[in-house]
Protein backbone atom coordinates (compact mmCIF):
# COMPACT_ATOMS: atom_id res chain seq x y z
CA UNK A 1 0.00 0.00 0.00
CA UNK A 2 1.37 3.38 -1.00
CA UNK A 3 1.39 6.04 1.71
CA UNK A 4 2.07 9.77 1.73
CA UNK A 5 5.55 10.41 3.15
CA UNK A 6 7.15 13.63 4.38
CA UNK A 7 10.93 13.87 4.68
CA UNK A 8 12.96 16.76 6.09
CA UNK A 9 16.25 17.44 4.30
CA UNK A 10 19.05 19.68 5.51
CA UNK A 11 22.64 20.49 4.59
CA UNK A 12 25.28 22.94 5.78
CA UNK A 13 28.51 21.36 4.54
CA UNK A 14 29.71 21.26 0.95
CA UNK A 15 27.63 22.58 -1.94
CA UNK A 16 24.35 22.34 -0.04
CA UNK A 17 22.07 23.42 -2.87
CA UNK A 18 23.53 20.82 -5.24
CA UNK A 19 23.51 18.12 -2.56
CA UNK A 20 19.82 18.76 -1.84
CA UNK A 21 18.97 18.77 -5.54
CA UNK A 22 20.75 15.44 -6.05
CA UNK A 23 19.18 13.95 -2.91
CA UNK A 24 15.69 14.83 -4.20
CA UNK A 25 16.57 13.07 -7.44
CA UNK A 26 17.80 10.00 -5.55
CA UNK A 27 14.63 9.88 -3.44
CA UNK A 28 12.71 9.62 -6.71
CA UNK A 29 14.40 6.31 -7.50
CA UNK A 30 12.27 4.50 -4.88
CA UNK A 31 9.49 6.99 -4.14
CA UNK A 32 6.93 8.47 -6.52
CA UNK A 33 5.25 11.85 -6.86
CA UNK A 34 8.18 13.55 -5.11
CA UNK A 35 7.43 17.20 -4.52
CA UNK A 36 9.93 19.49 -2.76
CA UNK A 37 8.97 22.54 -0.76
CA UNK A 38 10.70 25.84 -1.25
CA UNK A 39 14.28 26.02 -0.08
CA UNK A 40 14.76 27.66 3.32
CA UNK A 41 17.91 29.13 4.84
CA UNK A 42 18.18 28.83 8.61
CA UNK A 43 20.43 29.66 11.50
CA UNK A 44 21.78 26.55 13.24
CA UNK A 45 19.93 25.37 16.33
CA UNK A 46 21.32 23.50 19.33
CA UNK A 47 24.98 23.76 18.19
CA UNK A 48 25.38 27.33 16.99
CA UNK A 49 29.11 27.39 16.10
CA UNK A 50 28.56 26.05 12.59
CA UNK A 51 27.41 27.37 9.21
CA UNK A 52 23.74 28.07 8.51
CA UNK A 53 21.61 25.30 7.00
CA UNK A 54 19.63 24.92 3.85
CA UNK A 55 16.39 23.03 4.57
CA UNK A 56 13.38 21.75 2.70
CA UNK A 57 10.70 19.11 3.02
CA UNK A 58 9.88 16.54 0.36
CA UNK A 59 6.41 15.07 0.02
CA UNK A 60 6.25 11.74 -1.79
CA UNK A 61 4.41 8.45 -2.00
CA UNK A 62 5.90 5.06 -1.33
CA UNK A 63 5.24 1.57 -0.11
CA UNK A 64 8.48 0.98 1.79
CA UNK A 65 8.17 -0.10 5.41
CA UNK A 66 9.41 2.47 7.94
CA UNK A 67 12.63 0.45 8.43
CA UNK A 68 13.17 0.12 4.67
CA UNK A 69 12.61 3.85 4.27
CA UNK A 70 15.14 4.55 7.02
CA UNK A 71 17.72 2.29 5.35
CA UNK A 72 17.04 3.96 1.98
CA UNK A 73 17.38 7.53 3.30
CA UNK A 74 20.49 6.57 5.30
CA UNK A 75 22.08 5.19 2.13
CA UNK A 76 21.48 8.53 0.40
CA UNK A 77 23.05 10.39 3.33
CA UNK A 78 26.08 8.11 3.13
CA UNK A 79 26.37 8.66 -0.62
CA UNK A 80 26.80 12.38 0.07
CA UNK A 81 29.48 11.88 2.70
CA UNK A 82 27.53 11.59 5.92
CA UNK A 83 29.31 9.49 8.53
CA UNK A 84 27.45 9.65 11.84
CA UNK A 85 30.34 7.90 13.63
CA UNK A 86 32.70 10.81 12.84
CA UNK A 87 30.45 13.83 13.24
CA UNK A 88 29.48 15.93 16.21
CA UNK A 89 25.87 15.41 17.27
CA UNK A 90 23.70 18.17 15.74
CA UNK A 91 26.86 19.57 14.14
CA UNK A 92 27.73 20.25 10.49
CA UNK A 93 26.62 17.68 7.95
CA UNK A 94 26.58 17.29 4.22
CA UNK A 95 23.09 15.80 4.24
CA UNK A 96 20.51 14.97 6.86
CA UNK A 97 17.26 13.24 5.92
CA UNK A 98 14.66 12.91 8.67
CA UNK A 99 11.54 10.82 8.25
CA UNK A 100 8.87 13.18 9.51
CA UNK A 101 5.64 11.37 8.68
CA UNK A 102 4.47 8.20 6.95
CA UNK A 103 0.73 8.53 6.46
CA UNK A 104 -0.87 8.51 9.89
CA UNK A 105 1.50 5.88 11.25
CA UNK A 106 2.89 5.99 14.73
CA UNK A 107 6.22 4.17 15.03
CA UNK A 108 8.21 3.64 18.21
CA UNK A 109 11.16 1.37 17.53
CA UNK A 110 14.76 1.43 18.74
CA UNK A 111 15.84 2.88 15.38
CA UNK A 112 12.94 5.14 14.47
CA UNK A 113 10.22 7.31 15.99
CA UNK A 114 7.42 8.65 13.80
CA UNK A 115 6.17 11.30 13.80
CA UNK A 116 9.65 12.76 14.16
CA UNK A 117 9.89 13.79 17.82
CA UNK A 118 11.57 17.18 17.33
CA UNK A 119 9.60 18.56 14.44
CA UNK A 120 7.08 20.64 16.39
CA UNK A 121 9.83 22.78 17.91
CA UNK A 122 11.61 23.44 14.61
CA UNK A 123 10.47 26.13 12.23
CA UNK A 124 12.95 24.86 9.65
CA UNK A 125 10.75 21.74 9.48
CA UNK A 126 7.30 23.21 10.04
CA UNK A 127 7.50 26.10 7.55
CA UNK A 128 8.27 23.89 4.53
CA UNK A 129 5.95 21.14 5.84
CA UNK A 130 2.87 23.37 6.04
CA UNK A 131 3.87 24.98 2.74
CA UNK A 132 3.28 21.54 1.17
CA UNK A 133 0.17 20.66 3.18
CA UNK A 134 -1.48 23.14 5.55
CA UNK A 135 -3.91 20.51 6.83
CA UNK A 136 -1.41 18.04 8.30
CA UNK A 137 -1.92 16.99 11.90
CA UNK A 138 0.23 15.14 14.38
CA UNK A 139 -1.06 11.54 14.32
CA UNK A 140 -0.30 11.14 18.04
CA UNK A 141 -2.16 14.21 19.26
CA UNK A 142 -4.39 15.37 16.40
CA UNK A 143 -2.92 18.86 16.74
CA UNK A 144 -2.45 20.75 13.48
CA UNK A 145 1.16 21.46 12.58
CA UNK A 146 0.04 24.93 11.51
CA UNK A 147 -0.99 25.57 15.14
CA UNK A 148 2.39 24.32 16.37
CA UNK A 149 4.09 26.68 13.93
CA UNK A 150 2.01 29.61 15.18
CA UNK A 151 3.22 28.93 18.75
CA UNK A 152 6.92 29.30 17.86
CA UNK A 153 8.85 32.53 18.10
CA UNK A 154 11.49 33.70 15.63
CA UNK A 155 14.21 31.15 14.87
CA UNK A 156 16.13 32.77 12.01
CA UNK A 157 14.45 30.96 9.11
CA UNK A 158 14.20 32.65 5.70
CA UNK A 159 13.15 31.66 2.23
CA UNK A 160 16.23 31.28 0.07
CA UNK A 161 16.41 33.57 -2.92
CA UNK A 162 13.66 32.54 -5.37
CA UNK A 163 16.12 32.97 -8.25
CA UNK A 164 18.52 30.52 -6.66
CA UNK A 165 15.80 28.04 -5.82
CA UNK A 166 14.49 27.99 -9.36
CA UNK A 167 17.78 26.32 -10.29
CA UNK A 168 16.94 23.44 -7.93
CA UNK A 169 13.90 22.50 -9.99
CA UNK A 170 14.33 19.76 -12.57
Amino acid sequence: MSERIYLGLGSNSGDSRQILKAAIHDLGTRLVETKPSSLWFSAPRYVVDQPPFYNLVVEAKGSLSPEELLDFTSSIETKFGRDRTKERSKGPRSLDIDILLIGNRIVDSPRLVIPHPGMEERKFVLLPLVELNRDLQNPRTGRAYLASLADLGPQGIYLDSPGDYDRLRF
